[in-house]
């Protein structure tokens, strides 16, 4: 009996320090996304701070990985993305570079988004810290797509339309802007996808975007409402 009471006290340590990562998380996430756009926009020192996010971001995801192969990938999609910004440095815009970047990137994305789905769908009480981290998800998902848009339009350049030529920080702020617009089923059309794997890119996060909310508001009601009757 002591052995489990002590085996459920450690666990409970273990979700409250998930919870506050994932919290972290949400942060990091939300000003990777408002510091892209500024950093398209030429300001100095807002590119270095949006790889030192990435960096922050990865590291969160390192810890909340769930099992030794998630944290070996995230692991390695950190020290990819080190490797690539440590190219980018020396020499940059180079292929090579970019390419440890978009692998970093996108492994960093698709770790974090096993990881907090498996944590936020999983048993167990619905706090804040999880609501918080069911938000975390969903941005995401439009930082996921917005890396895997940004590597194909690299190596297929004519993939999207109204795309600044260069692989700079301008042409990442309208794939970021497009990714989120897609998500969210906006749908402006300024920014449309002609390449065959773009568009079936496009309708599979427009799906997601509009299935998780739905999906994600169900899950938590029941997850709340068995707590309930376990505590009555």
């Amino acid at each position: 009996m002591r052995t489990k009471l002590i085996s459920d006290a450690q666990r409970s340590d273990a979700w409250q320090y998930r919870d506050m990562a994932f919290t972290t998380m949400l942060i990091a996430q939300c000003l990777i996304i408002l510091a892209i756009p500024i950093a398209a926009m030429g300001y100095e020192g807002v590119r270095e701070v949006v790889a030192l996010l990435f960096f922050v971001f990865t590291f969160l995801v390192c810890l909340i990985s769930p099992g030794r192969v998630a944290t070996i990938l995230a692991i390695l999609a950190f020290l990819s993305g080190l490797v690539g910004y440590v190219l980018e440095r020396v020499e940059p815009s180079t292929t090579t570079a970019l390419i440890f970047v978009f692998i970093g990137a996108i492994s960093a994305f698709v770790v974090a988004s096993y990881s907090l789905g498996y944590a936020t769908l999983a048993p167990g009480r619905v706090t804040f810290h999880r609501v918080l981290g069911a938000i975390a998800l969903y941005l995401n998902i439009g930082l996921m797509f917005a890396a895997i848009y940004r590597m194909i339009w690299y190596f297929i350049p004519n993939s999207l339309t109204n795309i600044p030529g260069d692989a700079g920080w301008p042409a990442y702020g309208q794939i970021l802007y497009f990714s989120f617009v897609t998500l969210t089923s906006t749908g402006f059309g300024d920014i449309v996808p002609v390449h065959p794997l773009i568009r079936m890119l496009v309708n599979v996060e427009a799906i997601i975007g509009q299935l998780y909310p739905a999906t994600l508001l169900a899950r938590l009601i029941t997850l709340e409402l068995r707590g309930e009757r376990r505590r009555s």
